[in-house]
């Protein structure tokens, strides 16, 4: 393993906590870390962390023994969602500033009457310049260069921080944009220039011009928050390399992040399912569903046959669509401290509203009155006020206000107890996170029931029996530590390089020869930066992809072919294998087309043993033995409209091969497990609790 003579840390940065994973293999052991997040102070709340992590080593603050830092980041995320971003400037053809605000001319709500999008560079920062590239790459009109440096520095003069270049045709031929890219790099004043054929090189104007457009926007917030992160680490010693997760699932190096920011925009709970594939794999559960329960959302995924579904698409909101290889995340907002009310019709709505870290539930004792998820697991005995998620950092909850925010805002709305009031709560929840999951599972044509579900986040093993029922999935796996299991995936994630360039050709069309040679130039050009990083790795792999269709059609089928020499007849049979199987059948008589071609090349980083997380072999020596494991006691429960004596357990202290039988609860530092009655966990050995329905 890199750094088996110091210690690898994974960093999360979430909205409630920051959390650190911290292995040390030369001495065979891992601990967890969780501080307190700084909210807009990020990098603080990093450098804390880091310090209590090297807290075990022979000098607290120094960070000499730490040799790689993987950082999975929520900044970019919550940038774009809070429109906290610099002024931004956009250079664009003349005819073409509204390609941004026009969008695909989609509305936040299909059906409403309403709704506004608000760019992210306003109209009178979106300047146009005589050029014109058509679509076959002919420069019909050189650009203009004495226009472009006008533009340039008026917008410099109106304040802008970053600049986007995009024009029309640009993937066909980049010569305007890379003429004016360099005389703008010349004029501006730092290096937040973002050009959208070194963004994105491929077809589709507005997704070209949004991923170019947020990439800009993200420059200035990404370079100075990795600049505080690089001056805070220098200043602990640390000589090591600073990786940064990819929203693909893969790593970079720190420089490249800020150079291509956008690439982050879902870097934290990306990492997360880059552990539970391995944990699940390693598990013996190739196929899994994924839940992320945070403090505001509820972020799934799905994992079959050990790999994650892939997107080349997402939307951080509505309108703010990124073109970037990501893995395929489904979020909706049913985390911890997602507000419940009852709204004008007397329905019972949970989210998206959420009262966030700060105030937080109700429960915190902040001065949020509204009742959450969070103070409905409190008021039913399922999380004890003593003993939070985070190991006491919040304090204590208060159980009497979660009380009073559900009886005055839900209970007496709807003419209820404030005990059913709160299971009502916990129902919708439940609810909208099965749609959820059905959403990536029956919706892309998998069967839940063949998957097991891996909760993870503070939350997500509150909840995990409900899932299981109201989904039908067979077996659930809560990890070993499932409140740090993004800093986790940062830990196990490889280093990733993706490339792409638009075809636009008939398949029989295409230059083979030329298409051969862009893969070796993709090839050399994706090594170089995986060297640029300084990192060792097991091996090196590389995936070739064609997005193919018929003609006549829109959306694209990813086929992946061999680097080596692909040809016509080749291409097409692969094609119309995957697209018998996607559809059933083919379409005979119509022309096929590749559209783009897409590279990527991995470092495989060196991976630990997953059975260091695993109980200890003097588990059972300290009186916890897998017979009969040691209860600390019994905690009331409000259960489907009842109360039930649930046994407490230490969920760290449970020996490989317990088994513990529902009602219970599992209490650890970063989560509470809730098992329902009606349900049995096991201890496997990697420390995993297999949770099933007990038969019958």
């Amino acid at each position: 393993m890199t750094g088996a003579n110091g210690l690898i840390v994974g960093v999360d940065v979430g909205g409630t906590f920051t959390d650190l994973f911290v292995l040390d293999e030369a001495r065979g052991n891992v601990r967890i870390v969780k501080v307190p997040s700084t909210r807009g102070e990020e990098a603080r709340g990093f450098m804390t962390g880091l310090a209590h992590a090297a807290g075990a080593q022979e000098a607290a603050q120094d960070l000499a023994g730490v040799v790689t830092i993987v950082h999975g980041t929520t900044v970019a995320t919550n940038a774009l969602l809070e429109r906290k971003l610099p002024r931004t400037g956009l250079i664009t053809t003349e005819g073409f500033g509204d390609v941004l605000e026009m969008r695909r001319r989609d509305r936040p709500r299909t059906w409403g009457l309403r709704g506004e999008f608000v760019p992210l560079v306003p109209r009178d920062l979106r300047l146009e310049v005589a050029e014109r590239t058509l679509a076959d790459g002919t420069v019909h009109t050189p650009v203009d260069l004495a226009q472009v440096e006008r533009q340039t520095r008026r917008l410099l003069s109106l304040g802008c921080e970053a600049i986007c270049v995009f024009f029309i045709n640009g993937h066909a031929n980049q010569a305007n944009e890379r003429a004016a890219a360099e005389l703008i790099r010349r004029l501006w004043p730092n290096a937040h220039v973002s050009v959208a054929t070194e963004v994105l090189c491929e077809i589709r104007e507005f997704e070209r011009c949004s991923t170019t457009a947020i990439n800009a926007s993200l420059q200035p917030v990404i370079g100075d928050y990795l600049g505080r992160l690089d001056e805070g680490l220098r200043e602990q010693r640390f000589t090591g390399e600073l990786l940064i997760v990819q929203s693909s699932g893969g790593v970079m190096s720190s420089a490249t992040a800020a150079q291509l920011p956008v690439r982050t925009a879902l870097s934290g709970p990306a990492a997360g399912v880059i552990a539970c594939a391995a944990i699940a794999q390693a598990s013996g559960f190739p196929n899994v569903i994924t839940g992320d329960m945070g403090g505001t959302s509820f972020d799934v995924s799905l994992i079959a046959n050990g790999v994650a579904s892939i997107a080349e698409q997402s939307s951080i909101d509505f309108g703010l669509v990124i073109r970037s290889p990501m893995i395929q995340i489904e979020t909706i907002g049913a985390g911890g401290g997602s507000i419940a009310s009852v709204d004008a019709s007397g329905m019972l709505q949970v989210g998206p509203a959420s009262a966030g870290s700060n105030p937080g539930p109700a429960c915190y004792g902040k001065g949020n009155p509204f009742p959450t998820v969070t103070d409905a697991n409190l008021l039913l005995g399922r999380i004890d006020p003593a003993r939070p998620i985070g190991g006491g950092l919040l304090g204590s909850l208060n159980r009497d206000l979660a009380l009073q925010a559900i009886r005055l805002h839900v209970a007496d709305p709807l003419g209820i107890e404030a005990l059913e009031a709160a299971e009502a709560i916990l129902t919708v929840a439940n609810a909208r996170m099965a749609g959820a999951i059905r959403l990536v599972s029956i919706e892309q044509g998998h069967d839940p029931r063949l998957f097991a579900y891996m909760p993870f986040g503070g939350g997500g093993a509150l909840h995990v029996c409900a899932m299981q029922r109201e989904v039908g999935v067979v077996h659930a796996i809560i990890p070993r530590y499932p409140g740090v299991t993004s800093a986790l995936g940062c830990v196990m994630a490889d280093m990733r390089h993706d490339a792409v360039l638009t075809l636009n050709r008939g398949v029989e069309q295409v230059d083979y020869a030329a298409l051969t040679a862009s893969i070796e130039t993709f090839a050399r050009a994706c090594q170089d930066r995986l060297d640029s990083a300084n990192v060792a790795f097991s091996e090196i792999r590389e995936h070739v992809w064609l997005d193919m269709l018929y003609a006549g059609q829109t959306h694209t089928l990813r086929v992946e072919v061999s680097p080596a020499a692909p040809d016509a007849r080749s291409v097409k049979a692969q094609f119309e294998a995957a697209y018998r199987a996607a559809y059933g059948r083919l379409l005979e008589g119509i022309p096929v087309r590749v559209m783009n071609l897409r590279y990527a090349r991995i470092g495989v980083r060196p991976k630990f043993d997953l059975r260091i997380l695993a109980p200890h072999a003097d588990t059972s020596a300290q009186g916890l033995h897998a017979a009969e494991p040691q209860s600390l006691g019994v905690q009331r429960v409000y259960h489907a409209r009842r109360w039930w004596d649930a046994r407490r357990y230490d969920r760290l202290a449970l020996a490989v091969g317990a088994v513990i039988e529902g009602p219970a609860i599992c209490e650890q530092s970063d989560t509470t497990v809730w098992i329902e009655p009606g349900f049995s966990a096991r201890v496997d050995g990697l420390g995993n609790l297999i949770v099933s329905a007990i038969s019958v």
